[in-house]
């Protein structure tokens, strides 16, 4: 969340403090002063050798009276007086304002240092959110407050990851042993669906024995995508967001042309960095699920290229129903289907591995309704 702009930062806060309270302690030494000069400065009610060499350089001896002479002397000595006073003040006052350009300078830096492990530790954290739960701070040497914080960070790290990682395990575990008997399953109702069955019932019951099979295998397979993407480590490699594109297009083609949708390509290069395997099945996930959830006539346009300075994107848009702003969000949820969309044959999971895959690459993946119905997905990653 971005702060308002007139609320300073920590740094700026500690900066103000160091600099308000340098003024204050300069303030009360310059009153200080200004109080000690001017109760000892001669003309404040003593001081007769200076009144002396005040008259002797004012008068000639022996022409004025007593009563002159002290008016003279008197009015010489508060002129003095107050010119001096006039000078300590105004030069204290440079004084000051030079030391607190200079202490302003100091604080600044002093703050970032105090700060320096703050922002460390809100580095990782970030990092943390956006990529895996496998970095720490390890603010190591330190055994003060800041110390202990990183320290609690740490092992709170830890703990979140040991969570996950039983969690994704679990996930891929139960997955891999349920393709299994799905699997066998599957093969014998194919088998029974190619003996001569002579009842139209059995028939259509094994078909849709069949049917469910076939689902509950994509749901798997989903699942156990969604446990890679989030616990496997990320194979880097050069690659064109437009070669992903392209393959999604061809081995999609035959599903559009089932469903009676026109494909539309916009290719431009748009190089990234990540793994090819899961950037190919993000590509191809968007192209079928804007396939699935179109209309006879309608059509799905893929465009890639440049996204500003150093991002590329990829985005796909697609006719169909209309999409509300408020599902916008839901949709990239798990077994999340789109209100009025109907059971498709889909498993809930397109969109959240679109998603998921993104944020492991450092990018994002957004959703906007598309005017006259439809949807609009944008993944837009580092170039």
């Amino acid at each position: 969340m971005s702060r308002p702009r007139w609320q300073p930062t920590v740094r700026g806060r500690l900066t103000l403090l160091y600099g308000g309270l340098f003024l204050l302690a300069g303030m009360l030494l310059v009153l200080l002063l200004y109080a000690l000069v001017a109760t000892h400065y001669p003309g404040a009610g003593g001081g007769r050798g200076a009144a002396a060499d005040v008259t002797a350089t004012h008068a000639p001896a022996g022409t004025l009276d007593e009563s002159t002479h002290n008016d003279l002397l008197r009015r010489a000595l508060r002129q003095q007086r107050e010119k001096v006073l006039d000078l300590v003040v105004r030069d204290s006052a440079i004084a000051l304002g030079c030391a607190l350009v200079v202490a302003i300078g100091l604080g600044w830096v002093l703050a970032g240092r105090v700060m320096a492990p703050v922002r460390r530790i809100s580095e990782t954290a970030a990092r943390v959110a956006e990529r895996s739960l496998h970095e720490r701070v390890n603010l190591v040497g330190r055994r003060d407050e800041l110390g202990e914080l990183a320290q609690s960070v740490d092992a709170m790290l830890g703990r979140l990851d040991r969570a996950f990682d039983g969690q994704r395990r679990f996930v891929a575990d139960a997955s891999h042993e349920l393709r299994t008997p799905l699997a066998v399953s599957r093969t014998v109702l194919e088998a029974e669906l190619a003996r001569e069955v002579d009842d139209p019932r059995v028939r259509q019951t094994y078909s849709t024995l069949l049917a469910m099979n076939e689902r509950n295998e994509r749901t798997l397979d989903g699942l156990l995508m969604l446990a890679r993407v989030e616990g496997r480590p990320l194979e880097q490699e050069p690659l064109d967001l437009s070669d992903c594109a392209a393959l999604a297009l061809e081995q999609s083609a035959a599903d559009a042309s089932a469903a009676g949708v026109e494909m539309r390509a916009e290719p431009a290069e748009a190089i990234t960095s990540g793994d090819r395997i899961l950037l190919e099945r993000l590509a191809l996930n968007l192209v079928q699920n804007a396939i699935k959830y179109n209309e006879p006539g309608g059509w799905v346009e893929v465009r890639t290229g440049a996204d500003g300075p150093g991002r590329v994107q990829l985005l796909v848009a697609n006719t169909g129903l209309p999409v509300p702003g408020r599902h916008l969000e839901a949709i990239f949820e798990p077994f999340r289907r789109l209100e009025g969309s109907g059971d498709r044959g889909g498993a809930g999971l397109g969109l959240s591995i679109v998603r998921a895959v993104a944020r492991r690459h450092g990018g994002e993946a957004v959703a906007e309704s598309r005017p006259g119905g439809g949807l609009v997905v944008r993944v837009t990653l580092p170039g």
